[in-house]
This record gives structure tokens, sequence and C-alpha cells, in this order.
């Protein structure tokens, strides 16, 4: 089965290449949380934008479109363990689709100003979707990263 994926947009981000966000200052949790930059969507799917103002946060499927190839076993940054790639957050996919999750600071027009931004300049994006409770799940298991999110 073949499945074709349409850019809806791309961001605009402080990062211009990939090296940029694999930074040590970005490891922790929160690492990402002030960086700011835009979700241009494009003007044939604006209409989609209708009522997104209401929402604090946004869900973003977009495409690693920097990655080449994949690895079923990766180092996550300042790991020194492989681990499974499906267990990290790493571009290097079977599918190179990823997902974050970020602030909703203002709209204007096509434009979303957001903050929580880790993705770099030109990123194509494949959609976006409200953040609501729905998605905040209570009692979660970390696994490895279990003692990283505590420090």
């Amino acid at each position: 089965m073949e499945i074709k994926l349409k850019p809806i947009g791309i961001v605009h981000s402080p990062f211009k290449k990939k090296e940029d966000i694999e930074s040590k200052k970005y490891a922790c949790p929160r690492g990402f949380d002030s960086v700011q930059g835009e979700l241009e969507i494009f003007k044939e799917f604006e209409a989609g934008l209708k009522d997104i103002e209401g929402f604090s946060h946004l869900a973003v499927i977009f495409a690693f479109h920097k990655s080449e190839g994949f690895k079923l076993h990766t180092k996550p940054l300042l790991e020194d363990t492989l681990r499974g790639v499906f267990s990290t957050r790493s571009p290097h996919r079977p599918n190179p689709i990823g997902m974050t999750v970020v602030n909703v600071r203002e709209r204007k027009g096509n434009i979303l100003k957001v903050s929580g931004l880790d993705m770099i300049e030109g990123t194509p994006i494949l959609d976006i979707k409200p953040y609501t409770t729905r998605d905040q799940k209570s009692s979660i298991k970390m696994g490895w990263l279990e003692d990283k999110m505590k420090k």
C-alpha cells in the first residue's frame, strides 16, 4: 500500500539545520518550551484554521524532511546506550514522521505564532490537531526516560 501525504504548511524556526536542534541545552525535559517560531499554513488550507484561536496547544504532525534512511537502533542525545527507534524521538525512522506539541501564542491570518518549537526551518507540516484533555494521560510510564525526566 502506498500512502501519499501533502504538506499543509511549513515551519519557520530559529533552528536552521538539524545540528542546531541537537544542542545539549535542549536535552532537558523543558528545553524547547521557550523556543518561538511560526507555523505557516498554506493559503489553500487557511480556512481550516477557523476556531483555532480558542486552543492553547496544538499537536503538530510533520515530516523529518532532512532524515536519510532509518536505523532500528539509535543512541539518543546524551545517551551511550543503543535504544530501539520506537522508544525514542529520533528522526531516523522507517516513516520519517514526527509529532510535537506547541503552545499557540497568536494567529495572524495563515500564520500561527507558537512556542515550544522543536523543528527546523522549512519542516513540512502534514497536519495539526488541537491538544485537549483527552490527550493528557495522568499515569504514564516512560521506560528508560523515567530517570532523565526527573532531572
